[in-house]
């Protein structure tokens, strides 16, 4: 196969993008590189196995969260950063969560949110669970918005506001609020 294991990446990534999670097969993506599907097996070992590679590219392209300042404005921008990592990508919450939840990778936005709150002072029970509960707030809300916006634009939903009927960026922006609400169990955790 004349594609290196990154070419299959990117053509996926592409085709994720274009099509959504339901468009991406293993043939479209031997398509679109011009090769037997037989040859993507050559990287991939299966269909699981390149969303894996995915999912850590996806995050890997993401945003960089300053680890400056305190802990809590540290975590809120790690959150930010991974919901903008997520929505980069057509899909892409739904296919870095399934990686994530069937135990195939994706675990990096966990390890470091861990890893910030027992800095803080948290114990490695409370900090895990904590970065379990962030995560798993920002994959579900993500989530939520990528289906809203593709409903939206494919004319599936009309006349209908955003979640919550709050625009992002916003003062009322509900995943800030969100996250605000968990460093807020946090915090009381901690003192």
């Amino acid at each position: 196969m004349g594609h290196s294991k990154q070419d299959v990446v990117e053509a996926a990534l592409g085709i994720l993008d274009e099509h959504g999670l339901p468009g991406l097969s293993m043939r479209r993506v031997a398509a679109t590189l011009e090769v037997q599907q037989s040859a993507l097996y050559w990287h991939f070992e299966s269909k699981q196995v390149l969303l894996a590679a995915m999912a850590e590219e996806i995050l890997r392209r993401g945003p960089r969260a300053s680890s400056r300042g305190t802990w809590d404005a540290v975590v809120t921008r790690r959150a930010g950063a991974l919901r903008d990592a997520l929505l980069a990508y057509r899909d892409g919450a739904e296919v870095v969560s399934t990686v994530y939840a069937f135990g195939l990778g994706a675990n990096a936005p966990h390890q470091d949110l861990a890893a910030c709150l027992e800095a803080a002072g948290a114990t490695t029970a409370d900090a895990r669970a904590a970065a379990t509960v962030i995560v798993h707030f920002v994959f579900g809300f993500t989530f939520s918005e990528q289906q809203y916006h593709q409903a939206s634009s494919a004319g599936a939903i009309r006349d209908v506001p955003a979640p919550n009927g709050v625009r992002r960026g916003t003062k009322a922006d509900p995943f800030r609020a969100g996250i605000a609400l968990v460093l807020d169990g946090i915090r009381a955790r901690l003192t």
